[in-house]
């Protein structure tokens, strides 16, 4: 019996080919959403997964497991984790045998996090859009890592629309710019495990004072997730010592991309002036 998701996700990848049509799906479904096994009951599972619930029971068993409880534990634990240290994955790092791979191996899980991240979000992506252009400001919150994030996503969606904020919290200033955020507004939080205390404060303020939360993160279940009004899952799994960001971006720069193709040609003349305007002003070298 597994005793890890990894060790469970491992043995469902090498067992697929000779489950069931059914526990195929039902596999299937397991790997591509584990947040939502973690806090979904069985029957919702099945549900979502196109399966019968005594399937879900028989394919645990098949896979060593005394029932479904058990196996779902073990997403329980997945979400419960801790993140390792960075300096452990450091010293992994300075290795002379992980050096020669590196390179290959880190494009390899970037590419895995984009995939696993695009099936998470298509649906999702656009109707986050909606929901931002709805909004007459729209305020964004990144911090440490997640602050270039936030600050990609705002200068693109800059260019067509003034309305939108970036929360920077410089200078301790933080509560002082919450208090822009009110109940007709949206705001964008983005944050991974462990969770900056700045992304669940800004959360917090947007819950409070009923502004719709759009929460771009890595678990259905984290602090700025659990309440928010869409969630947009990114995988950041890398053999680098620091998690990678680039599933993070992806979802950014697809946000602005179906911003400008929901607001239409008012958002392409916008982006027109905004443009001729850099140019103008000599922001660029050619």
């Amino acid at each position: 019996m597994p005793d890890s998701f990894d060790q469970l996700a491992a043995l469902i990848r090498a067992r697929f080919s000779e489950l069931s049509p059914q526990f195929q799906m039902g596999a299937a479904f397991l790997l591509d959403h584990p947040d939502e096994v973690a806090v979904s009951s069985m029957r919702k599972v099945a549900e979502r997964a196109h399966v019968q619930p005594a399937s879900l029971v028989r394919l645990s068993q098949q896979l060593g497991f005394p029932g479904w409880n058990e196996l779902r534990d073990l997403f329980v634990a997945r979400v419960r984790t801790r993140p390792e240290p960075l300096t452990s994955r450091a010293r992994s790092l300075v290795k002379a045998s992980a050096k020669d791979a590196l390179a290959h191996d880190l494009l390899v899980a970037q590419q895995h996090n984009l995939e696993l991240t695009a099936a998470h979000n298509a649906r999702t992506t656009v109707e986050a859009a909606r929901v931002l252009r709805r909004a007459p400001h729209v305020h964004v919150g990144g911090f440490r890592s997640c602050y270039a994030v936030a600050f990609g996503l705002v200068y693109g969606y800059r260019l067509f629309r003034s309305s939108v904020s970036l929360l920077t919290g410089e200078a301790g200033t933080l509560e002082m710019q919450l208090r822009g955020i009110d109940r007709d507004s949206a705001t964008i939080v983005i944050s991974f495990a462990p969770y900056s205390v700045e992304a669940v404060r800004v959360a917090e303020a947007a819950l409070e004072k009923g502004s719709k939360l759009i929460a771009i993160t890595d678990s259905a279940v984290s602090p700025i997730a659990l309440n928010a009004d869409k969630v947009l899952i990114f995988s950041h799994e890398s053999p680098s010592f620091f998690p990678s960001l680039v599933a993070a971006t992806a979802i950014a720069e697809s946000l602005v991309a179906h911003l400008l193709a929901l607001e239409g040609a008012g958002a392409v003349e916008q982006l027109e002036q905004a443009e001729r305007a850099l140019h103008a002003k000599g922001a660029y070298v050619a």
